[in-house]
């Protein structure tokens, strides 16, 4: 999957690419980055590393997308727009068509039915805002309610009522980092597969 990423992000024109991981992660791909940075126990401090690891605008990919590849994260890079903080949605149909059977893995907002993307644009000089909140945001990620939690009362109360939408969610975001902060629509759902328990790499490996 790490091999997936760096593909994916050097046919996209990536100049430096680092990684975050341990001996085994440097004698598996050392050699085709720039950099390894050791890893830390905690999930949310990688975040940090990465982010760290170069100045300019960057692309942060998870390394758990065993379907990822350049022309995918390249039409999602092209409709970001100028210094703007942004991660990808596929409509959950596309994504339930692309990967019939795979297990259950979209979100209901607002109405509308979409997978989130773990690749994300971070445009330069937005790294840091970015690292400064990583650790609440990273162990939210995963929960729709704590990351209206996170977001204010006002976008809680909508949640509570059914009424939390993605343009309200991008608004906050912009807000807290102090970015223009986008998702990106319809975008292809080979972003948005990623692997966290084993029915998920089992189904990967299967439909590889």
């Amino acid at each position: 999957m790490l091999e997936h990423a760096i593909t994916s992000a050097r046919a996209v024109g990536a100049e430096r690419i680092a990684v975050v991981g341990g001996d085994e992660v440097r004698q598996q791909c050392g050699a085709l980055v720039d950099r390894v940075i050791p890893e830390h126990s905690s999930g949310a401090e990688n975040v940090r590393r990465a982010l760290a690891a170069f100045e300019g605008d960057i692309v942060y990919l998870s390394s758990d997308l065993p379907f990822i590849n350049g022309s995918a994260l390249g039409e999602f890079l092209n409709r970001v727009p100028p210094a703007t903080i942004a991660m990808p949605l596929a409509d959950a149909a596309a994504y339930e068509s692309r990967f019939p059977n795979a297990p259950a893995h979209a979100t209901v907002i607002g109405g509308e039915r979409v997978a989130n993307g773990s690749a994300f644009f971070i445009p330069a000089g937005a790294a840091t805002r970015i690292a400064e909140v990583s650790q609440q945001f990273f162990d939210a990620r995963k929960s729709l309610l704590r990351m209206a939690t996170l977001l204010g009362p006002q976008l809680l109360f909508k949640f509570a009522l059914r009424r939390l939408r993605i343009a309200d969610i991008e608004r906050r975001a912009s807000a807290i980092l102090g970015f223009s902060t986008s998702a990106i629509r319809d975008c292809a759902p080979e972003l948005c597969y990623d692997v966290d328990d084993l029915r998920d790499y089992e189904y990967a490996c299967e439909h590889g």
